[in-house]
C-alpha cells in the first residue's frame, strides 16, 4: 500500500537539495539538440531489414521505438528531420515479420537476462500481422504494446494495415489471458512467476487505451482500476513505498531487488489512469513512489542502478524507462525537485557520459565507458524528458 505521508518528507528534502546545486543550465532547445545528436547515434544500431536495433533485445527494441516516437510528439520539425515516422512504419512493418524466440532467466541477484534468437522472415504476414510483437512473455508484449501506442500518439497512422492502436489493443488481449492465481497477471506463459513489472505493464497499457478508444473507454478503464486496486494493496509496494521484483507462491512480497523500471512505469500508468479517471488523488500516489525511487536509488543525485557498472542488456535499460515514465508525471503534476531531478541527469550524462560519436554509456555519473542501443535510448529518454521540462 502507497503510505502518502511519504511526500514531502525526506525525498524532497535530501536528494531534492542535491538536484538543485546545477547552475545555468540548458534550456529547452539545447536538450532538444543534444537528443538529435544522441538519436543519430542510436540510428547508426538501427537494422532496417530487421525493424530492430542491434546490439540489444527484442523488448528493449520497442523502447528505442518509444523514445523516438516521444521526441517525435514533443518535436515534430526534428522529427521530420529525422525521418522518425518512417522508421516507425519500417519497424512496424519488419518487426513483425521477424520471428524471435525468447528465453529468460534470473541471475542469482535478481537481474533477469533475456536472450533473442532471430529467426529468418517470413515473406508476408497476414492482415492481422500483429503474431510477432507475441511471445511467451507478458512483459514483453507489454513494451511493444506501449511502443505502438505511443507510436499512435505520433499522428502517422502509416499506410495498408499498419494500425498502430489495432496492435495496442491485439496485444492487450493476449496479456490479458494470463492470469495469475495471486491477481493481476503472470510474467509469462511458461513460468508461473506474479512479477510487478508485468502487472504495471499490464496496468498502463488498460490505462493507456482507456484515453485512445472512445467507444471502448469502459472496457478498458475498468481493467485498470481494477488492476490498481489490486496491485497497491498486493504487498508488492514495501514499506519504503519502493515496488519489489515480486510476489512468492504464497502471493507474499518476495524481498527481491527494487529495479528502478520497477518504480517507473506504474508512473505513467497513474498518469494514464487520473487522465481516463478525472482522479488527481492518482499523481498523488504517483509522486509518492517517484519521491521514495529518487531517495533511495540515486546516488549524489545522480539514478543509479544496483547491478552498474555490470548491468547486461536488459538492466541497462531500466533507469531509463524510470525517467521516462517521471517525465510523464512531471507534465501531469510539476514540482520543481522532480523538475531540478530530470535536468540534473540530463546535464550529467551529457557532460559525463558521452564519446566523441555522441554514444551514451549506462553509467551516468560517467566516465563513459561503453554504449549499446540499449544504453543510448535509456540515456535518451533523459533528454527528452529535460527537452519536455526545462
Amino acid at each position: 500500500m502507497v503510505s502518502s505521508s511519504f511526500i514531502g518528507s525526506l525525498a524532497s528534502r535530501a536528494v531534492f537539495f542535491m538536484s538543485s546545486h546545477i547552475e545555468n543550465r540548458a534550456d529547452s532547445a539545447t536538450y532538444a539538440s543534444h537528443t538529435v545528436d544522441g538519436l543519430n547515434a542510436l540510428q547508426t544500431w538501427y537494422n532496417r531489414d530487421t525493424g530492430l536495433w542491434d546490439t540489444t533485445g527484442w523488448w528493449n527494441s520497442a523502447n528505442c521505438l518509444t523514445v523516438l516516437a516521444d521526441f517525435a510528439i514533443l518535436d515534430p520539425a526534428a522529427s521530420d528531420t529525422l525521418n522518425i515516422p518512417e522508421i516507425i512504419q519500417n519497424t512496424y512493418d519488419q518487426a513483425q515479420k521477424t520471428t524471435v524466440q525468447a528465453t529468460k532467466v534470473m541471475t542469482a541477484s535478481g537481474l533477469p537476462v533475456s536472450s533473442y534468437t532471430r529467426v529468418s522472415k517470413r515473406a508476408e504476414i497476414g492482415k492481422r500481422g500483429f503474431d510477432n510483437f507475441l511471445n511467451d512473455y507478458y512483459d514483453d508484449e507489454g513494451w511493444w504494446a506501449l511502443a505502438m501506442i505511443h507510436s499512435y500518439d505520433v499522428g502517422v497512422r502509416g499506410i495498408g494495415d499498419q494500425q498502430y492502436l489495432q496492435a495496442a489493443m491485439d496485444i492487450f488481449e493476449d496479456m490479458k489471458g494470463g492470469n495469475s492465481t495471486c491477481g493481476g497477471i503472470y510474467w509469462s506463459k511458461v513460468t508461473p512467476y506474479t512479477n510487478a513489472i508485468a502487472n504495471e505493464l499490464y496496468l498502463s497499457v488498460a490505462a493507456s487505451l482507456a484515453n485512445r478508444v472512445p467507444d471502448r473507454k469502459d472496457y478498458y478503464l475498468d481493467i485498470a482500476q481494477t488492476q490498481w486496486n489490486w496491485f497497491k494493496s498486493s504487498g508488492l509496494i514495501n514499506a519504503d513505498n519502493l515496488i519489489n521484483d515480486g510476489l512468492t507462491d504464497d502471493c507474499e512480497n518476495n524481498g527481491m531487488q527494487t529495479w528502478t523500471y520497477n518504480q517507473g512505469v506504474v508512473l505513467g500508468g497513474l498518469v494514464e489512469l487520473s487522465t481516463a479517471t478525472g482522479d488527481r488523488s492518482l499523481l498523488d500516489e504517483a509522486n509518492t513512489i517517484a519521491s521514495a525511487a529518487i531517495t533511495h536509488l540515486s546516488k549524489d543525485g545522480i539514478l543509479f542502478e544496483g547491478c552498474e557498472p555490470n548491468c547486461g542488456s536488459d538492466g541497462s535499460q531500466f533507469k531509463g524507462i524510470f525517467m521516462r515514465n517521471l517525465h510523464y508525471l512531471q507534465k501531469a503534476q510539476p514540482t520543481d525537485p522532480i523538475k531540478n531531478f530530470l535536468l540534473t541527469n540530463a546535464d550529467t550524462i551529457w557532460a559525463n557520459n558521452r564519446n566523441d560519436q555522441n554514444q551514451l554509456g549506462g553509467t551516468w555519473e560517467g566516465p563513459y565507458t561503453n554504449a549499446t542501443a540499449g544504453t543510448q535510448s535509456s540515456a535518451l529518454d533523459v533528454l527528452v524528458a529535460a527537452a519536455a521540462v526545462a
